[in-house]
């Protein structure tokens, strides 16, 4: 959510003040400009885009519902298999030798020496 406020845009640093007639003027200006160009913006341009985004929308919902999570599960049905037979392949050939290669070096004992 944005907003706006004259504050915001004119702002004068303490000390440095305009009257006070045209202060308000120039709040009043900036207030009603803001108000009713949105509005003509709104009514010129608010439907046009209002269409074009639910479209956009409504596209990507249908490419997410139709398309994407249909593939997405059925990769993950047909990777099940592969999945399981990697599986299998890394616990009967990697674990034995890292095992071993674990058992070998568990032996290493290191110590630091410091000499002065």
């Amino acid at each position: 959510l944005l907003q706006i406020d004259f504050e915001d845009v004119i702002a004068e640093p303490e000390g440095t003040h305009s009257f006070d007639g045209i202060w308000k003027a120039s709040f009043t200006t900036f207030t009603v400009t803001k108000y009713w160009f949105y509005r003509l913006l709104s009514a010129i341009f608010g439907i046009p885009l209002a269409l074009i985004w639910g479209i956009y929308f409504a596209i990507l919902s249908f490419l997410h519902i139709w398309a994407v999570v249909p593939c997405i599960r059925s990769y993950l049905i047909e990777i099940q298999c592969i999945s399981r037979v990697y599986s299998i392949g890394v616990h009967t050939f990697c674990d034995p030798l890292f095992e071993a290669i674990g058992k070998m070096f568990s032996s290493i004992r290191a110590t630091v020496r410091k000499e002065i």
